[in-house]
């Protein structure tokens, strides 16, 4: 491929690159929609435009590009245009880095003389801690699936469900509002087994919401109480959980056969049309159980992470230990706990001591 193709070409080629890097879908996903993002203000530049005869292209994808002509202040002139938008600075960062790989992919593979977003700078992250729950808050957040309400319309299965891979086939049996919010509905009742299993793991494992979706039946080690998480980069990591998840866990595995259809295979967590449960699913479980609690910030899968790293540290656990657990490559993204962990040791002393 030369350096002038249409954008459709180059996104193509630039995606099958990166699955040949086996860089995790996540990463690739996000990566190719930051480079359509910038190539789609590049052929809308007067600069940079090949369109039809005369003018501009019908639409971006048939348009074509010269990436040779591509210079940095088209790059800056990109980036003006997402801080006026309002976007944030992890953004910024995250689209800085996928036009490096981007150009560095051109260099490699189409023939660029050099990479112009090399000299592009990341704009540093906000300071922003993560909010975390209590200790009491993230117990009540998941005894909040083990009791009845009236009422509660199970969203997340009913509309997401079926927009879940494989989650589209399977039994039906109550999965209406009307079907799950009656009383004594066995369905129902392993929702919330379910459910509690859901959070009890995401509390104990402090995992992340895409790795406990992908879990299986298999990744449980039941004399060890630990199960393997295939994390960020495909690398896999083995996790501890305690009693009260292995409780759950088992209580869960024994209702699961109400979920399970022919396309549920070895996943361990299904949805109601018997197919592995979604992230939005998940996310969407834990807003609405926490929600129980005014009194508690409003979190979702990765605030429970958060919050267990946090309350792990409080009760003495070694940082480096905590790293392992979470599955970070540096020590830096962990060390964000110990910011958490002393900012509510001074809002205790600033609450408690006389003379604060």
């Amino acid at each position: 491929m030369s350096t002038s193709s249409t954008v459709a070409e180059v996104v193509t080629g630039y995606a099958d690159h990166l699955r040949s890097r086996d860089v995790s879908e996540h990463t690739a996903r996000a990566y190719v929609a930051d480079v359509s993002d910038f190539l789609d203000h590049a052929v809308h530049s007067t600069k940079l435009r090949r369109g039809t005869e005369g003018g501009h292209p019908s639409t971006t994808s048939g348009a074509r590009i010269d990436l040779a002509s591509v210079e940095l202040d088209d790059l800056r002139s990109w980036l003006i245009t997402l801080d006026d938008a309002g976007a944030a600075k992890s953004t910024v960062a995250r689209k800085i880095a996928a036009v490096r790989s981007f150009f560095a992919y051109g260099v490699s593979n189409l023939g660029l003389s050099n990479n112009p977003a090399a000299r592009l700078r990341t704009p540093k992250k906000d300071s922003r801690l993560p909010t975390v729950l209590k200790p009491q808050q993230a117990a009540d957040l998941i005894s909040a699936a083990e009791g009845p309400r009236t009422g509660d319309t199970d969203a997340s299965d009913s509309a997401a469900g079926g927009a879940t891979t494989g989650d589209t086939t399977g039994p039906t049996t109550g999965d209406t509002a009307q079907g799950d919010t009656a009383q004594g509905d066995p369905l129902d009742a392993a929702k919330r087994i379910r459910d509690a299993a859901i959070l009890e793991m995401l509390y104990a494992t402090a995992i992340r919401v895409s790795e406990l979706t992908g879990l299986d039946h298999s990744d449980i080690d039941d004399r060890a109480s630990m199960i393997t998480v295939l994390g960020k980069g495909d690398k896999e990591r083995r996790v501890p959980f305690g009693a009260p998840a292995r409780r759950a866990l088992d209580d869960w595995l024994a209702t699961r056969d109400l979920f399970a259809g022919p396309h549920s295979g070895d996943a361990l967590f299904l949805g109601v049309r018997g197919g592995r449960i979604g992230a939005r699913q998940v996310r969407e479980l834990v807003h609405r159980y926490g929600s129980d609690d005014p009194s508690a910030p409003d979190i979702g899968p990765h605030g429970l992470r958060h919050s267990a790293a946090t309350h792990m540290l409080d009760r003495g656990a070694d940082l480096r230990q905590i790293q392992e657990l979470l599955g970070h490559s540096t020590m830096s993204s962990t060390q964000i706990y110990t910011q958490v962990s002393m900012q509510r040791l001074q809002d205790t002393y600033r609450r408690a001591h006389p003379r604060a």
